[in-house]
């Protein structure tokens, strides 16, 4: 009997080591995204699924929009408004909102015209100006809230027509001021684009990354006798995603290019990604917004991440106004006006960022503000009103807020069961 005994345990381990490795392989990393689906977890999933609609009846509908020049100016007009919505990430993580960027960028953009222009400053004297006053009144949102308790709905929309008011009486009575055609600042905002060779090499970054990442966590988990995906499941992984990103950008390289704005957007998406999810003040931020009490308790200095939030929002509005003043060669009375401020809420949130808090990711920013521009080009492609691009803009949000909402009825039933 105890012989019996002993050679049954090692079969068993054999057997339970055999469904591990089952479960690591394809079929189990298919029924792991199912589970997560079913528990609430859809990650980028809706986005991603609205997105391929979305070009798929506007390409039915008009063919040029999926042209290689039309993409170009798609990713150039994602760029000012999309670094706004990076910053907007950031509040909506710890569960508060900043209604006051559209009108931190216009009040940006006139700031760098002004003493550019006007004063005769050095270009990036001015934009470093425009920054640190975007990084102030993010800090002044805080301190209201912190020490006075003040709702950020409500400081930020004093906030909005304060600024506005700033706005207004720089620009004086002209109105506006020209940025100098020629000049690094617009070319970039509006002519310069990465050579082939650095856009393929850049493409090529991702996969790089995802391989030595995933050969690292292998080793790691082999090395204590943890179950791990397989090496082959990776290379697969790496490999698709490698060769969708160079034929994407060979494709694009059929007319100017990659826009260097939207490298610098990207750049800063991968940089808020990395401090989000592997730094301690990442998981901080989760923590804030997911329960702010709980956060407190646990040691997290809950002030210090909510300065850290509205200071970045404010900082990245600032630097979304000086983009937009870049793309349109000009600091006007308009800037930051009209529906900047919405655009970029709703691009946040649509790339699937919560509005409760606790849930979001920096890639929200930029896959919410490709669903919104994309929009906008196919109607201004079909000529149709613009008043159809706000209705089918906000019926987008709608959908994402219930999808969102829905997720999270979906993950605490689950955690109860």
């Amino acid at each position: 009997m105890t012989a019996e005994k002993s050679t049954s345990a090692p079969l068993a381990l054999d057997r339970a080591d055999a469904r591990v490795k089952h479960q690591a392989g394809l079929g189990g990393a298919i029924r792991s995204f199912l589970d997560r689906v079913r528990s609430g977890d859809l990650g980028s999933l809706p986005v991603v699924v609205g997105l391929v609609v979305i070009w798929t009846v506007f390409t039915s509908l008009n063919p040029v929009f999926v042209s290689s020049s039309n993409l170009v100016n798609l990713l150039f007009d994602c760029s000012t408004v999309g670094v706004i919505a990076l910053g907007i990430v950031c509040v909506l993580m710890v569960g508060e909102i900043d209604l006051s960027v559209g009108s931190v960028s216009g009040f940006a953009s006139a700031m760098v015209g002004t003493l550019w222009v006007n004063q005769g400053w050095p270009v990036a004297l001015a934009i470093v100006a425009a920054l640190a006053f975007g990084a102030l009144i993010g800090s002044l949102y805080a301190l209201l809230f912190n020490r006075l308790g003040m709702p950020s709905f409500v400081s930020t929309l004093a906030g909005l027509l304060a600024v506005l008011g700033m706005q207004l009486y720089i620009l004086g009575s002209t109105g506006s001021i020209n940025l100098p055609y020629g000049s690094t600042l617009v070319d970039f905002g509006q002519l310069m684009v990465m050579p082939k060779w650095v856009s393929h090499t850049l493409a090529a970054i991702p996969g790089l990354a995802m391989l030595v990442s995933g050969l690292r966590t292998f080793a790691r988990r082999r090395a204590a006798n943890l179950s791990a995906r397989s090496v082959a499941g990776l290379v697969v992984r790496v490999a698709t995603i490698t060769v969708g990103l160079e034929l994407i950008v060979a494709y694009l390289n059929q007319s100017r290019g990659i826009p260097w704005m939207f490298g610098l957007f990207v750049g800063l998406v991968a940089a808020m990604n990395y401090a989000l999810t592997r730094t301690k003040w990442g998981r901080s931020m989760t923590a804030v917004g997911g329960n702010r009490e709980a956060a407190r308790r646990a040691g997290i200095k809950v002030r210090v991440i909510y300065l850290s939030a509205f200071a970045l929002c404010s900082t990245f509005a600032a630097l979304g106004g000086v983009l937009a003043a870049a793309r349109l060669a000009s600091a006007s009375q308009q800037a930051g006006t009209g529906d900047v401020n919405l655009n970029a809420i709703a691009a946040a949130v649509i790339g699937g960022t919560s509005l409760f808090g606790g849930r979001g990711s920096a890639y929200s920013a930029l896959l919410g503000i490709i669903v919104i521009q994309s929009i906008a080009s196919g109607l201004t492609l079909l000529d149709l009103s613009s008043s159809l691009r706000y209705m089918i803009t906000g019926a987008v949000l709608a959908i994402a807020v219930i999808v969102d909402s829905l997720a999270r009825r979906s993950r605490a039933s689950h955690g109860r069961a």
